[in-house]
This record gives C-alpha cells, sequence and structure tokens, in this order.
C-alpha cells in the first residue's frame, strides 16, 4: 500500500467521477507493479493554447514517487474530442510511460539486466570524491551506482580515475545514496577511453 494518499488533481477543467475511476484503478495498477511505490500524483489539465488552435488540448502527467529516486513521471497531451469528453488515450499513455520505468527499475533491482561485458557489467566512472571515499558509476540500462573505497576490488580506489572502465556487480538492496554496487574492479586499461 503507498505510503501517501493518491492524489489528483483537475486544472482548467470539471473532475469527472469517470476519469477519477480510470485514474484510480491505473494507480492501483502501478501499486501492484511496484510494491514500494511511495505516491502518486495525477494531473489533467487543459494547457494554455494559442488563439489559432480551435482545438482545445488535454494534458496529463502522472508522478510516481519511489524510495531513494526522484519522481518517476511520464506526460503525454493530445487533443480533446470534444463530442466524446475522452480523456483517456492521454491518460493511458501517460501511465505506460510510467509503468515502463518502473518496469526498468524493477529489473535492475532484480538484476534481470543483461551483462555488459563477458564476467560482468561493466560502466563508467563519472564522479568520484577521494576525499570522503566515494564515486558514482554509470552503467547502461540503469541509474548511477554509488560505490565506497571498500568496494572496489585490490585496494585500487587510488588508481580510478573519471572516464574509467570498470566492472561492476550491483548491490542487492539500495544504500543511503540510492542504488550501489558492491563490487567495483579495474579492467585491462586498453578498455578504457582516453
Amino acid at each position: 500500500m503507498m505510503q501517501r494518499e493518491l492524489q489528483i488533481a483537475f486544472k482548467g477543467l470539471d473532475s469527472s467521477p469517470a476519469l477519477e475511476s480510470l485514474i484510480r484503478e491505473r494507480a492501483s495498477r502501478l501499486e501492484r507493479q511496484y510494491p514500494r511505490l511511495v505516491g502518486c500524483r495525477v494531473v489533467v489539465e487543459i494547457p494554455h493554447r494559442g488563439s489559432r488552435s480551435a482545438k482545445v488540448p488535454i494534458a496529463v502527467s502522472v508522478e510516481a514517487e519511489v524510495p531513494g529516486r526522484p519522481a518517476i513521471v511520464g506526460k503525454d497531451q493530445t487533443e480533446r474530442r470534444e463530442a466524446k469528453e475522452d480523456y483517456t488515450a492521454a491518460l493511458n499513455n501517460a501511465f505506460h510511460a510510467v509503468e515502463r520505468q518502473l518496469d526498468k527499475l524493477a529489473d535492475i533491482r532484480n538484476q534481470d539486466v543483461k551483462p555488459h561485458a563477458a564476467d560482468g557489467r561493466s560502466g563508467m566512472v563519472v564522479r568520484l570524491f577521494p576525499e570522503q571515499d566515494y564515486g558514482f558509476i554509470e552503467a547502461d540500462g540503469s541509474p548511477e551506482l554509488h560505490f565506497t573505497r571498500s568496494a572496489v576490488a585490490g585496494d585500487a580506489f587510488d588508481e580510478l580515475t573519471v572516464g574509467m572502465i570498470v566492472q561492476i556487480t550491483p548491490a542487492t538492496d539500495e544504500g543511503p545514496m540510492g542504488p550501489q554496487a558492491s563490487s567495483v574492479r579495474l579492467l585491462d586499461r586498453s578498455m578504457t577511453p582516453s
């Protein structure tokens, strides 16, 4: 169950019980897909439009909160079908965008992401903080991974430089700074871009 109650806002148009019901159903699906969901906010609005457009667009924004990460956002905007008052296309597209992002997060947490090196995943050191004994690695298909001096094999932390390609083993649990690497190994220097 989400820690925060679902928030639904309508801007520039009246609320609709049918649309609210669909939003609640889609948010419930998100929660089943990603049980660690902290909260969800949905905004349905008629954005400002220029005077040259006769058709009124409808915009939907879905913002999902998960622990230790920035909010995951899905947005869509479409022309409103005045005769049907059909907002479902924009709503479904916005929720689909969030679902895809949550699927990627779940794959990363479950380590279902394909390895990028024969004997493990590889990534590039993107930030180093030697005074505080930690840094960050960017790996394809995942968020930046935090790592500490103790995670670097062979006491090689001081050999790391920004841009260096390393072999990583993502940790199963997130740390205080989000996703983390449990193991970092230096690769052959010929693999590191100069």
